[in-house]
């Protein structure tokens, strides 16, 4: 994977400040990310010298998908033990906001939403097709009633642009990372039910799941009466119950608190037949 030899004990989670997921704790949600690129090997995050990985799909990670521990978590429910490399990337276009539904694990996680000219970092998950399909389950793209699509972005309109490899480092005359420039063939996920607006009609951006809640609840009656007046409260009454969760989801919608994310148009059927779609995967608790 173009990672150097490595002996380094303090590349654990534990030790980097990384070992906590959003699937154990709601309120840490999106969950630690990375400082640097990394591979993700276990319990480990190692270096790369390289960015970019033929033969495997770029996924651009705008959520816990960028924490390595929920990473982990989601590769060891399905018995995935392949390492997952992780690259920063300097993208334009996107904005990352707050998903219009209420998540059973307990917490409102993060959907991206279109953002003309707009730059900002992200990850992209490089992965197999085997966590690919995890990775589509976990994220309900095989069911009906899922809460996200994937879709592959266009190159018009958006840039992603892995930062530059490790000159110093093996170097593969596949891999175009450390010549720069706008990557093709990354695909994202969508929400379903489009994103949550500030209150003007404007996408709202996701503050990180404390905040998030706190500001919710103020804003809704409606919210506090079904899930309690505080952040602590509403992560332990959603967390497993898929009725409350579901109405939770329909009063976004019915105080018109939600909007499009303006992606809705990339998506189609591409899942369809392609490598990874998670098909023969039972669907995890989301």
């Amino acid at each position: 994977m173009g990672e150097p030899p490595h002996h380094l004990a303090d590349r654990t989670l534990e030790a980097l400040g990384l070992a906590v997921a959003p699937r154990e704790d709601p309120l840490v949600y999106p969950g630690a990310w990375p400082a640097e690129s990394g591979l993700l090997d276990g319990d480990r995050l190692l270096p790369l010298t390289r960015r970019t990985f033929p033969g495997r799909v770029p996924v651009l990670a705008v959520g816990s998908n960028a924490s390595p521990a929920q990473l982990r978590h989601k590769m060891r429910q399905y018995e995935l033990s392949s390492p997952i490399p992780l690259v920063k990337a300097r993208v334009t276009g996107l904005e990352i906001g707050v998903s219009a539904h209420v998540s059973a694990l307990g917490y409102v996680s993060a959907a991206p939403f279109r953002a003309p000219g707009h730059t900002r970092e992200l990850f992209l998950t490089w992965l197999d097709p085997a966590q690919l399909a995890a990775i589509d389950a976990s994220e309900g793209v095989t069911r009906p009633s899922g809460a996200y699509d994937r879709v592959v972005l266009p190159a018009t309109g958006f840039r992603v642009e892995p930062e530059p490899g490790d000159p110093r480092g093996p170097h593969d005359s596949s891999d175009s990372s450390s010549s720069g420039g706008s990557l093709d063939g990354v695909h994202l996920y969508v929400n379903r039910h489009g994103v949550l607006q500030d209150g003007t009609g404007t996408p709202r951006v996701h503050p990180g799941e404390r905040r998030l809640l706190t500001q919710l609840l103020a804003e809704s009656a409606g919210l506090r009466k079904l899930f309690g007046s505080t952040p602590e409260e509403f992560c332990s009454r959603a967390r497993g119950d898929l009725r409350l969760c579901a109405e939770g989801t329909r009063l976004f919608a019915r105080e018109g608190r939600t909007t499009a994310s303006g992606l809705e148009k990339y998506v189609r059927g591409q899942q369809t037949g392609s490598p990874g779609t998670g098909e023969s995967l039972s669907p995890p608790w989301r």
